[in-house]
C-alpha cells in the first residue's frame, strides 16, 4: 500500500463517518428530538434512558472514526490538501463534540433525572450548532476528498 492509497483511505474513511453522522444528526434534528419535545414528563425518564442506550450504539463507531481520522489527517495531510481544511475540518468536528459534551449530554440527563416541559423543546434548539457544524463538515470533507482524487 503506497502513501496514495493510505491518503486515500483516511479521507474516505473520514468522509464516510462525517456523512454518516450527517444524516443521523439531520435525523435527530428534524424528526427525533421533535417528537421527545411532545413528551411529557411523566414518560420522558424511561424513553430519555433507552434513547441515550440505542443512540450510543449508533453513533459510538462512526464518532470514533470521525474522531481519528480528524486527528490522523492532521498529522498525516495529503499533499494536495492545505493546511486550512483539515483545521477547519478539526474546528467544525470540535464544534460538534462540544455541543453535544455542553448541551446535548446535560440536556439529555436532565430529561432522564427530572424531566420537565422545556426540556424537549431545548433539545430542538440547542441541536443546531452540532446540525450546522457536522453538515458544514460534510461539505468540507467532500472537498478534500476532491482535491485529493483529482490530484
Amino acid at each position: 500500500m503506497d502513501q496514495n492509497d493510505v491518503d486515500h483511505l483516511l479521507l474516505l474513511l473520514n468522509g464516510v463517518a462525517t456523512w454518516t453522522m450527517v444524516g443521523l444528526i439531520w435525523f435527530v434534528q428534524r424528526v427525533h428530538y421533535p417528537l421527545l419535545a411532545t413528551i411529557g414528563p411523566d414518560r420522558a425518564r424511561p424513553i430519555a434512558l433507552e434513547h441515550q442506550r440505542r443512540t450510543a450504539s449508533v453513533v459510538g463507531l462512526p464518532m470514533a472514526v470521525e474522531g481519528l481520522t480528524t486527528l490522523a489527517l492532521l498529522v498525516w495531510r495529503p499533499e494536495p490538501i492545505a493546511a486550512g481544511w483539515v483545521w477547519v475540518n478539526a474546528v467544525f468536528l470540535a464544534v460538534a463534540l462540544g455541543s453535544t459534551i455542553l448541551l446535548s449530554v446535560p440536556l439529555h440527563a436532565r430529561m432522564a433525572e427530572s424531566p420537565d416541559e422545556s426540556v424537549g423543546r431545548r433539545l430542538v434548539l440547542t441541536n443546531w450548532p452540532r446540525t450546522i457544524a457536522w453538515t458544514a463538515r460534510g461539505v468540507v470533507c467532500a472537498v478534500m476528498i476532491q482535491l485529493v482524487f483529482t490530484a
